[in-house]
């Protein structure tokens, strides 16, 4: 059983499973593990019994007789009692470590994570917001997650842990990466769309480097204002959406040298696109639906959302698409 073990938890730090980059990541998959080795165990001895006495006591010919078999209690009693006894092993074992997944460390780093329609924002204490998760190795970290429109799940396949973000209230998880590098996170909640294109990164970096990013990101004031803007685009998620670098459409028209033409909106009226009807797409997005989009629009509303700074920073970029 030891070496069974052994043998199924290599399998699984390696292919078989993601990388494991929490301690509690490893312990899920111990417990995986548990289970595949008793299950096969199981089916062996059950399948393997069936089959043995299917041929040892068949008919051999018209005159043979079914033999007389009447129960046991020793088998009984061991064929009810030992799957109890793994049964509530592997409860107390769950619950160890749902329990360990769930008690929040109290010095946690806390940062706010919040879905919408398709990408993830996050934001720390200091102000700073960005599309993808940054945070130190070995710290713990814990998520405030929350959704602006429907149930999103936050999951991260390399760390084990998934959480829904359910609008107006808020969930929390926590992990502590053991690992350098960028893990995957998924969206594994049907919310829509473009629900498969909602995924972004967890990057773990060291705590020097950490602090470093979280001052460089803090400066985005100091930027010029199209520089602002290409940051406040991304996040805010409107890259998700709307293409930049070609004249392709994803999810909404594309952007990409479309300032200061004429463009066609599905009631057959064509408007310059400026100034202003950039800023009424963004803050009022239904009363003027590209032509063949569908209606009503998919895009939110950032109507309270953004400053008029960050507006501002936004159409200034967008001018520079050309």
């Amino acid at each position: 059983m030891a070496i069974l073990m052994l043998l199924m938890n290599k399998a699984m730090a390696g292919s078989f499973m993601p990388t494991q980059g929490t301690e509690i990541s490893k312990q899920v998959d111990n417990l995986y593990g548990f289970l595949l080795v008793v299950s096969f165990i199981s089916c062996v001895i059950l399948i393997g019994g069936m089959i043995y006495f299917a041929l040892k006591y068949k008919r051999k010919t018209a005159n043979d007789k079914t033999a007389y078999i009447t129960h046991d209690t020793r088998l009984e009693v061991l064929w009810s009692v030992i799957p109890l006894i793994i049964f509530l092993f592997v409860f107390g074992w769950g619950w160890v470590i749902y329990h360990d997944m769930r008690t929040m460390p109290k010095d946690a780093l806390e940062i706010n994570v919040s879905g919408k329609q398709w990408a993830w924002t996050v934001e720390y204490k200091n102000g700073v917001k960005s599309t993808e998760v940054v945070v130190p190795v070995n710290k713990d970290v814990k998520l405030v997650l929350s959704s602006e429109d429907v149930i999103h799940s936050f999951y991260i396949p390399s760390f084990r842990i998934k959480q829904d973000a359910v609008p107006g209230r808020y969930q929390a998880i926590w992990f502590k990466a053991e690992k350098l590098g960028e893990f995957h996170v998924f969206c594994t909640e049907y919310c829509g769309t473009s629900h498969s294109a909602m995924i972004t990164k967890l990057k773990v970096v060291s705590q020097e480097d950490f602090d470093k990013w979280l001052v460089s990101e803090s400066e985005i004031g100091t930027l010029p204002l199209a520089q602002r803007g290409a940051k406040y685009f991304q996040t805010r998620a409107c890259a998700s959406c709307h293409n930049v670098d070609n004249p392709a459409a994803k999810i909404g028209p594309t952007l990409y040298q479309r300032w200061g033409k004429e463009v066609a909106n599905a009631d057959g009226s064509k408007v310059a696109f400026d100034e202003n009807h950039v800023r009424e797409s963004i803050m009022l997005p239904q009363s003027q639906i590209a032509a063949g989009f569908p209606s009503p629009s998919p895009m939110p509303s950032f109507q309270g959302q953004l400053s008029e700074s960050e507006l501002a920073a936004i159409i200034e970029y967008i001018k520079g698409l050309n």
